[in-house]
């Protein structure tokens, strides 16, 4: 019962609180000043400079994208365009050229890994041999500046 009692008082409080901070920004907008008037330009003894040339606006992401997927550049991409680079991948896949990739071909990589892998060719991988296996992580990039330190 007392959690009711102590959230209503909060409530109240807090109503209380907005409606005075309401009272006091109605009356700091009462004493703003107006605006100064607009400054009009000097008419100045010299010509105008030749305006500038338009500048070269920069693709954006999404149209390089388009373009890269756009082969014969006739601003629309074909079902055939967009599955260019997948059929690419596929045909790198399918070593036996059928147009079918079975589970050997899908997971090749696996396949050479584990054969490389397996020193003492037992078919299965001792600790020694699975550490052969870890992905070599690319080293962290040095900056590109040689800064002199203080």
């Amino acid at each position: 019962m007392w959690r009711y009692l102590v959230g209503a008082l909060a409530a109240m409080l807090m109503m209380g609180a907005a409606a005075l901070m309401m009272q006091g920004h109605a009356q700091s907008e009462v004493n703003v000043p107006p605006p100064p008037p607009p400054v009009q330009p000097v008419a100045s003894a010299t010509p105008d400079p030749l305006p500038s040339p338009p500048e070269a606006t920069e693709k954006t992401r999404e149209e390089k994208r388009f373009d890269r997927y756009d082969d014969d550049h006739d601003e629309w991409i074909t079902q055939a365009e967009l599955l260019k680079s997948r059929r690419k991948s596929f045909a790198r896949l399918d070593k036996d050229g059928d147009g079918k990739l079975n589970f050997r071909e899908w997971a090749h990589t696996t396949y050479d890994k584990f054969a490389k892998a397996d020193a003492d060719k037992s078919g299965r991988l001792s600790r020694t041999e699975f550490a052969t296996t870890r992905r070599k992580r690319k080293p962290k990039k040095k900056p590109a500046c040689a800064c002199a330190k203080d």
